[in-house]
């Protein structure tokens, strides 16, 4: 059965409950490898740097632009080359502003502590990118949302590359899946 069979299948509430499993699994990977991959604590705690004009700089404002860029494609293309099949619509439809909040979180902090904080800080800015684009195997069939995937993939793997911090890619990661869920949510731009 292919995977857009079995999403059909789910109720708006079980495809929910199966995005929040999955972001918990990647957690809980992310977490258990780097007892693994990092010599201590210490060592991965320092991924972390509260550095306010990094954040908002390369994490906030990079995020926007993300948004911004993607909205534009919406506007511009054809709605059938950036349809995830109504995923998306079938998660964010529906859920109130705090669920929003947490799930788009969740899904930053998990991500990211996978994809960059483990997978990057250990094999490279490429393999990281790569992964993570090849998680979100949905698109592979939709070009334009594979090609954005991509870009976001390597532009949020540069950041941290240039960064070395885990709170400039959580955020940018947090703020495009946050605000593009309010766009879904309150069908602010398209149909």
């Amino acid at each position: 059965m292919k995977q857009s069979e079995i999403i059909e299948q789910l109720t708006d509430h079980e495809l929910r409950k199966s995005v929040i499993y999955s972001q918990i699994l990647f957690l809980i990977i992310s977490l258990l490898v780097s007892f693994l991959l990092f010599d201590s604590l210490e060592e991965w705690t320092s991924l972390f740097h509260l550095d306010m004009k990094e954040i908002v700089y390369f994490g906030f404002f990079s995020g926007i632009i993300i948004v911004v860029v993607d909205l534009i494609m919406i506007s511009l293309l054809p709605k059938s080359l950036y349809d995830d099949g109504g995923i998306n619509k079938r998660i964010f439809s529906g859920m109130s502003l705090p669920n929003i909040f947490f799930l788009t979180l969740l899904i930053a902090v998990s991500e990211e502590l996978l994809f960059r904080g483990v997978i990057q800080t250990t094999f490279g800015y490429m393999i990281a990118s790569i992964s993570f684009a090849f998680v979100h195997f949905r698109y592979l069939n939709k070009p334009v949302l594979l090609i954005s995937i991509i870009f976001v993939s390597f532009l949020i793997g540069y950041m941290y590359e240039h960064t070395g911090n885990l709170l400039v890619t959580i955020t940018s990661h947090f703020i495009v899946d946050f605000l593009l869920g309010l766009v879904i949510r309150y069908k602010i731009w398209g149909d």
